[in-house]
């Protein structure tokens, strides 16, 4: 197996992309929204991906998180909501935001869990500050670590009801970023006090099955190198303040935060810490250069994936997802932010 998680160029495997993956094992893929089309495609695909291992647990993650992150779009699948529509109802009764978070969270594992996917890149817990860019923005929890944290914790505990192992991002706290990691690098110079506000939610939560790093330069701990890149952050920070031991894994790989061509980038971040490399584009040649440069998994992190995949157990239920989401739209219409946050709107008059 080799520690790096593949996306697929389209709708079904091609002949190359199976003989590749069939010698060189990856450790999961990721789905995309070119990967995308309807319930018995994306069903057909996941089920091919789990065929030519053998084996049902093999990691198969997807960005659902709602609003406009979600690679699985209505009419075919549900409308769910943005983060900041949880936040805003936690100003009004912060029970009712979390239960709230919950059922959503277990609502989008039901319709994961019906196309075979089974780990849900989510939750985002970068606190929110006056200067978070955009690409963050109204998917932010909220600006207070407890907030954050409580929110978190709830859309964790949604995902795992509907048997899908949620993935916490972007460690170590993404939300002082002032631009788009997908653009450039960003450099956060904030004090190791200030910083400690950010760290506060994943510290809470560091018993997730899985982790993802942020693009991220950090001067107080490391000026030179992005947190991905980092042996000091991902083992003094990540590893050591945070204390997180499940299984890490990059960012995508393809952002031009970074530097130098892919396949660098991914022994690169291995060689750091990062136990997985996430490359999601599907372009077979960057592939093929990413399986060739790359070791072998370590029995660390391949422990760490068997962990984590333990949780997983795909539950598929109609009434259920029906229930939920009828409970999710009416604690939600406690504020009028639910029609606005759903299409991923601040919800600023």
């Amino acid at each position: 197996m080799k520690p790096v998680i593949f996306g697929l160029s389209g709708l079904i495997l091609t002949e190359d992309e199976k003989r590749l993956f069939r010698d060189v094992e990856p450790a999961g893929y990721i789905i995309f929204g070119r990967n995308v089309a309807d319930r018995p495609q994306l069903r057909a695909l996941t089920d091919s991906l789990r065929a030519l291992h053998g084996r049902g647990d093999v990691p198969i993650l997807i960005d659902q998180e709602g609003g406009r992150v979600a690679r699985m779009k209505a009419p075919e699948w549900p409308d769910f909501p943005a983060g900041a529509a949880f936040d805003a109802l936690y100003d009004l009764a912060p029970m009712t935001a979390i239960e709230a978070a919950r059922s959503n969270a277990e609502a989008i594992a039901l319709v994961l869990a019906e196309v075979g996917i089974n780990v849900d890149c989510l939750p985002v817990l970068d606190v929110r500050v006056p200067d978070t860019h955009s690409a963050i923005g109204d998917r932010a929890l909220g600006s207070d670590p407890l907030r954050v944290a409580s929110l978190g914790r709830a859309i964790l505990d949604g995902l795992a009801a509907g048997g899908v192992i949620g993935v916490v991002k972007h460690m170590p706290g993404q939300g002082r970023a002032v631009v788009d990691t997908h653009r450039e690098l960003p450099h956060v110079h904030a004090s190791e006090v200030e910083l400690d506000q950010d760290l506060a939610p994943f510290r809470a939560l560091n018993k997730a099955a899985m982790g993802m790093t942020g693009h991220v330069v950090y001067d107080v701990w490391d000026a030179h190198r992005p947190a991905t890149m980092s042996p000091v952050i991902i083992d003094d920070i990540i590893r050591g303040k945070i204390g997180f031991d499940g299984l890490l894994m990059s960012d995508d790989l393809d952002m031009n935060a970074l530097s130098g061509d892919v396949p660098t980038r991914a022994v690169d971040c291995v060689e750091a810490g990062c136990d997985i490399a996430l490359n999601c584009w599907g372009r077979f040649d960057e592939m093929v250069a990413i399986a060739e440069r790359l070791p072998a998994i370590t029995d660390t992190a391949k422990a760490r994936i068997d962990r984590a995949m333990a949780g997983a157990g795909l539950k598929f239920d109609a009434d259920r997802l029906a229930h939920l989401l009828d409970k999710r739209d009416q604690l939600l219409a406690l504020t009028d932010v639910d029609t606005k946050l759903t299409h991923g709107a601040t919800g600023a008059a």
